[in-house]
C-alpha cells in the first residue's frame, strides 16, 4: 500500500511538472509572438513616418501670381484696381505656407513634424518675409502720406502675422496666421469693388522704395550667415565708432572676431534662406506687374528682374540627400556658399535698384 501510494503521487507529479513545461513553453512561444508583432508594428510605424516625413520636407512649387490673381479678383466678380496683384500675392504666399504637404510644420508636437527640423526653417524665411510685406503694406502701400490713416484691416493682418511661430494651441500659429489672411482679403475685396468701403493702394517710387530697405537689409543678413558656413575672420563692425580707454583695452588689437555657423544650423540657415527667396520671387514679381509705370519711368525693369532672375537660381533642385560644408576649394561642395553666391547677387542688384529709384 504505501508503495503504490508513492508510485501514483510521483507519476501524478511527473504530469504536473510536463504539464508544467508545455505550459511555459506555449506562454514563451505567445511572448515571443507577441514580441515579433510589436517589433514588426514599429518597424512599421518608423518607416511610414519616415516616407511622410520626406514628402513633407518636400518645399512647395511656385505659383503664377497672374492665375492666382484672376482667382482672388475676377472669378469672384471683383475688377483688378491697383494693389490688386501686390495683396493676392501676399495672400497667396500666406495660404501656401499653410496648404502645403502636411500643413505648417514649425508647431507640430507629434511625429512625423516633430522630428522635422528642416522645413520649419524654410517656413521662417517665407513667414519673415510676409510679416515685412504686411508691414509695407499697412505703413506705405494702403497711404497717401505719413500722416495718412492706416488701414485698419491691414493693421489687424499684420499683428495676425506677428504671431508666434511656434504656438500649437490657445491659440494655434496656423489659426492667427488664417485670421491674418483674412483680413488682408478683406482689404482686398474693398480695393476690388467687392466691398463698398472702398482701399487705397498707392504705386508711388517711395512706397517700393521703402519695402526694398527692408528685404534689402535680409538678404545682407542671410548672405552674411551663409558665407559663415566656413569660418571666417572679420573685422568687428559691431564696435562704436568711439571708445574709451577702458573699453579699448578689453577688445583685441586687430578688431577682429571669427564668425563661423555652427555645423548643426548648416541646414537651418541653408533652408531659411530658401524660403525667403521663395517668398520674395512671388512678391517681386508682383510687384513688377504693380509698379510697372514706376519701374518704367526709372528705367529699373531690367534691374528688377535680373533680382528675380538671381532668386529663382535659388529654387534649383538640391541633388544632395545633406546640406554639405566642404571648404571653399576644397574637394566636397559647400551648398550655404552657393546659395550665398546668389543672395548676395540679388542684394547687389537690389542695391542698385533703390539707387534707381532715389533719383528723380
Amino acid at each position: 500500500m504505501p508503495v503504490s501510494r508513492f508510485k501514483a503521487f510521483w507519476l501524478h507529479w511527473q504530469r504536473k511538472l510536463r504539464d508544467g513545461v508545455s505550459d511555459a513553453r506555449e506562454d514563451a512561444s505567445r511572448s515571443s509572438l507577441w514580441l515579433r508583432g510589436g517589433i514588426a508594428l514599429i518597424a512599421v510605424y518608423l518607416l511610414v513616418m519616415a516616407l511622410l516625413g520626406v514628402y513633407w520636407s518636400q518645399t512647395p512649387d511656385s505659383f503664377v501670381v497672374e492665375e492666382f490673381v484672376t482667382r482672388q479678383v475676377e472669378d469672384r466678380g471683383g475688377e483688378r484696381e491697383r494693389g490688386a496683384v501686390m495683396t493676392s500675392a501676399l495672400i497667396g504666399v500666406a495660404q501656401t505656407l499653410l496648404e502645403k504637404p502636411g500643413g505648417y510644420l514649425t508647431n507640430d508636437i507629434t511625429p512625423p513634424g516633430l522630428w522635422l527640423d528642416n522645413m520649419p526653417s524654410w517656413e521662417y524665411g517665407v513667414v519673415i518675409q510676409v510679416r515685412d510685406a504686411s508691414k509695407a503694406m499697412r505703413e506705405a502701400f494702403s497711404r497717401s502720406q505719413s500722416q495718412s490713416r492706416e488701414d485698419q484691416d491691414l493693421a489687424l493682418a499684420e499683428s495676425r502675422f506677428n504671431f508666434n511661430t511656434d504656438s500649437w494651441i490657445m491659440p494655434a500659429t496656423e489659426g492667427q496666421y488664417r485670421e491674418g489672411i483674412e483680413y488682408t482679403r478683406r482689404y482686398l475685396d474693398r480695393l476690388t469693388g467687392l466691398n463698398d468701403n472702398r482701399a487705397e493702394f498707392y504705386t508711388r517710387a517711395d512706397n517700393l522704395r521703402y519695402w526694398l530697405s527692408t528685404v534689402e537689409t535680409r538678404l545682407g543678413s542671410l548672405s552674411q550667415r551663409l558665407s559663415a558656413s566656413v569660418g571666417q575672420r572679420r573685422l568687428n563692425t559691431d564696435l562704436p565708432p568711439r571708445l574709451s580707454e577702458s573699453q579699448a583695452s578689453n577688445t583685441t588689437d586687430s578688431g577682429e572676431v571669427v564668425v563661423k555657423t555652427p555645423w548643426h544650423q548648416l541646414d537651418n540657415v541653408y533652408y531659411e534662406a530658401r524660403g525667403s527667396a521663395w517668398a520674395l520671387i512671388h512678391l517681386l514679381k508682383a510687384a513688377e506687374i504693380e509698379f510697372a509705370d514706376v519701374l518704367e519711368d526709372k528705367n529699373a525693369r531690367v534691374s528688377l528682374g535680373q533680382i528675380i532672375r538671381e532668386l529663382e537660381a535659388t529654387q534649383r533642385s538640391l541633388m544632395s540627400p545633406m546640406i554639405l560644408n566642404g571648404s571653399g576649394f576644397g574637394l566636397l561642395a559647400n551648398h550655404s556658399l552657393v546659395m550665398a553666391s546668389y543672395i548676395s547677387r540679388a542684394n547687389a542688384a537690389l542695391i542698385d535698384l533703390r539707387s534707381l529709384l532715389d533719383r528723380g
